[in-house]
């Protein structure tokens, strides 16, 4: 897997993670108006691994 960080047509920063096929399976939802901010968000997803998975 690997996250792509990218500027959108508006200028913004987004990100996407590919699995080992290249298909997306998530992206950032939102942009983000500094580089930094948006690596910021890819830490955070990556570190949680541990957080529980709920059924609704």
């Amino acid at each position: 897997m690997v996250y792509i960080i990218y500027k959108d047509q508006q200028g913004y920063w987004r990100w996407h993670l590919l699995a080992a096929n290249n298909r997306k399976i998530a992206n950032s939802g939102e942009g983000y108006v500094n580089k930094s901010d948006c690596l910021a968000v890819v830490q955070l997803v990556k570190g949680s691994a541990a957080v529980p998975v709920r059924e609704a």
